[in-house]
Order: C-alpha cells, then sequence, then structure tokens
C-alpha cells in the first residue's frame, strides 16, 4: 500500500485547501484549517499557504471550483510546492482530476491523519488497527491507482480490459488482507479481554478527550508515571493502564487516543476494540483543552465519538485542563456587537452552564500542576462510591480513614 509518511529530513512545503460552506461558515473553516496545519505538521509536513472558496458544496469533479484549482495550480509551479492537502475526504473520481491538474501528491484529512497514525503505532495491536484502516480507506478509491492502463472497447461483457482485470485482482487482495487483519484482531481482542479478567474488581477509570489536551500528562501526574507525552496529535495511539492508589483508596487509570474532528470513520471502526479500556471504565473523565477557542465543539465530538462506541452512559467528570494558557480580549466600551467566548473572562466563564455541572467538572493546569490536590480529592470521593458497592466491608475502613485524616482520635476498640 503506498503511504506518504514523511520524515523531518524530508520535510517538503503543502498547501492546504478547505472550502466556505452552508454548513461550515468562514470562522469554523478557518479553525478547522488551523487543525489541518497541526496536523500536517505533526506528520513533518510545512504548510506554507492556505486557500479557500465560498461553495454551496463541494465540487464533485476538483471538490474546487476549476478557476481556484488553476489558482492553486500556479501557485504550485512557481513556489515548488510537493504536496496539496485538502480538508475534506476526497472521492477517488475527485483525487483522480486533481492529480491529473496539479501533478503533485494530493492528500486528504482522511489520508493525512491515517499515516500519522501509522507514524505513531507503536504495538503490532495499534499497527494491525491502522493497516487495517488503510486498506478500508484504501478499497473503495483502487480506481485511482489504474488510470494509466486502457480499458479494450467492445467485445462484450465477458471481453475485459486489462485494467478492470487488474484492478479487480488489487480488490480481491486488498479484501483478504482486510478479512486477515480482522481475524487477527479478534485474536488480540480475546487475549486483552483475558487480561482485563485478570484485574478483577478494581474500579476503572479511563482518561477520555480531543486530541492534544494534555490527557497523557495528566496521567503521568496522577499515576507518577512516564507516559509519552508531546505536543503533537494522537502522541498516544496505545491505551495504558496504570494502578493508581489515593490516600489508601486503589483504582486503575487508562489513557488512549484523543479524538478529533471529521475522525475517519475507518479508524472509529478498526479502533473500536483498544476503546473497549472506555467502554468498561466506571467513571470517564473528560480532558478539555478550555484554552482553545473551540473547545465546547471539542466537547461535542468526543461526545458523539462516545455514543459511536456505546460508551456514553457512564458518570463522567469534566476536567477544564489549561487554564495557565487561558486568554480573553476585554470588549471596548463603545464596541456593541454582541460578546462572543473571546471576550469572556475565565472566572465569568466558570459562572455560565458550567456552573450547573457542579462537582462533575473541575478546573486545573496539568502543565503547571494548579488545582490537582483538589482533582485527586475529588477523584477519591467518586472512585469510592462506587469501591464500596463492590466492597461493602471497605466502607468502614474508608469512614475510619478519614476520620483519622480530620484528626478525629479513634479508640483501639472503636
Amino acid at each position: 500500500m503506498k503511504e506518504f509518511i514523511i520524515t523531518e529530513s524530508q520535510t517538503e512545503k503543502a498547501v492546504l485547501v478547505g472550502l466556505i460552506t452552508q454548513e461550515q461558515n468562514e470562522q469554523k473553516a478557518n479553525e478547522y484549517l488551523d487543525e489541518l496545519r497541526f496536523l500536517a505538521q505533526t506528520a513533518g509536513i510545512e504548510p506554507v499557504k492556505r486557500y479557500t472558496q465560498r461553495l454551496e458544496r463541494a465540487n464533485i469533479t476538483t471538490f474546487v471550483g476549476p478557476g481556484k484549482l488553476l489558482e492553486i495550480k500556479q501557485y504550485v509551479i512557481d513556489n515548488e510546492i510537493g504536496i496539496v492537502i485538502f480538508d475534506d475526504e476526497l472521492s477517488a473520481k475527485q483525487l483522480r482530476n486533481i492529480e491529473k491538474e496539479l501533478q503533485v501528491m494530493i492528500l486528504d484529512r482522511t489520508s493525512l491523519i491515517l499515516d500519522i497514525f501509522a507514524s505513531r503505532a507503536q504495538t503490532a495491536y495499534a499497527k494491525t488497527q491502522v493497516e487495517l484502516a488503510q486498506y478500508q480507506y484504501m478499497l473503495p478509491r483502487l480506481t485511482r491507482l489504474w488510470t494509466h492502463l486502457e480499458r479494450q472497447g467492445g467485445g462484450g461483457r465477458y471481453l475485459r480490459g486489462p485494467g478492470e482485470t487488474q484492478l479487480e485482482t488489487d480488490r480481491r487482495i486488498i479484501q483478504s488482507k482486510v478479512a486477515r487483519l480482522k481475524q487477527d484482531l479478534l485474536a488480540i481482542d480475546r487475549q486483552m479481554v483475558t487480561q482485563r479478567k485478570n484485574r478483577g474488581k478494581m474500579v476503572r477509570v479511563a482518561l477520555v478527550g480531543y486530541t492534544n489536551v494534555g490527557k497523557s500528562t495528566l496521567m503521568n501526574i496522577l499515576s507518577k508515571s512516564d507516559v509519552f507525552a508531546e505536543n503533537k496529535l494522537f502522541a498516544t495511539l496505545d491505551t495504558t493502564v496504570r494502578k493508581v492508589i489515593i490516600d489508601n483508596l486503589p483504582f486503575l487509570l487508562s489513557d488512549t487516543v484523543g479524538f478529533i474532528r471529521k475522525l475517519p470513520a475507518e479508524l472509529v471502526e478498526s479502533f473500536k476494540s483498544t476503546l473497549d479500556e472506555v467502554r468498561e471504565a466506571d467513571l470517564l473523565l473528560h480532558v478539555v483543552d478550555i484554552s482553545h477557542p473551540g473547545f465546547e465543539e471539542q466537547m461535542e465530538v468526543v461526545s458523539r465519538t462516545l455514543s459511536e462506541i456505546d460508551s456514553s452512559k457512564q458518570d463522567v467528570i469534566v476536567i477544564f485542563n489549561k487554564i495557565d494558557a487561558f486568554t480573553f480580549t476585554p470588549k471596548s466600551e463603545d464596541d456593541l456587537t454582541p460578546r462572543t467566548r473571546e471576550n469572556i473572562p475565565l472566572d465569568e466563564l466558570q459562572q455560565t452552564w458550567m456552573s450547573k455541572m457542579h462537582d462533575n467538572c473541575i478546573f486545573i493546569s496539568a502543565a503547571e500542576q494548579t488545582n490537582i490536590s483538589s482533582l485527586k480529592e475529588l477523584l477519591y470521593r467518586r472512585v469510592k462510591e462506587i469501591h464500596v458497592t463492590r466492597y461493602p466491608y471497605n466502607d468502614f475502613l474508608f469512614n475510619r480513614y478519614d476520620e483519622e485524616e480530620d484528626g478525629i482520635s479513634l479508640d483501639e476498640n472503636s
């Protein structure tokens, strides 16, 4: 399978392309392109220019209009651009036509994310899941790979040209590989189910959230471990599980892949097994980057993805992270336009819809370790509530411990 993974030593310049439509206004289109730029940088690509076009819907043959495509082509030629990246998934027809016109490597958001996943996968399990997603993405686009072969005309339905014959051969090969990869994943799934059963009845807590919101950093703080954390998208692909003890209370904490807008359906499907840790968790810690201007939409993306993997019924604590990076722009007195999120200070924002969440949310900075002690206290209370339902006898021990912590002396016979 053709891969587009680019190492830092091979960094190429790229152009980003997005659309402004009825469903996606200019502000949202620019936010998506900002995210696409971050994705490209994560893959080792250097975005140098972006193009947007206002259309009712994407052009079915070239995504953007013919005039805009010629404008992009001229810039690509003049500036020796090697890659053009489109913010939405392209059909085989669009890919074929755009490549024919621009004569450079064409990526869409889906293929870029798949390639980042392929470069980040470390374990055999993650590599198998990514490979399955890649083949599932590639299968409906096979016609694009054989446009150089001429189909023979005439001869009726039983006389097929070499292009079609090769296409069918490749389709069978890929379908066979997909079937094999699914069997491999089932075998690994059975092993992982056995591992989870061996953990007994310990309370399970799972970190979930948008990519790059600080889940792995928080995992390191709570578990005193060294899970890989980096300011790049999808730094974590494989599920990491650690035993955490707060005061006298043990529980299991898991961290797994972050979610993202327009996450490829192939990845959601292939990574459902990895997300079993999330499905089987007793408590979810939804980590949110409150410094991001679109954090509310990111929260919706996570909630929607959790519903897709049948994991939206557990108790949830929302952890608003990165309060140290939160910024706002005060409105001047003569500015009569309505205030937006960017004009509201953090303390005022906390009194909006967030105040109705009560103990189901907390504001922290994992990087600065601000309010971490309060987070641990909240976690202790919530995990204890679940723990004592499984081990009722321990309720007395926890109460005794808590009283001792409050400075209450107890008799030896009490």
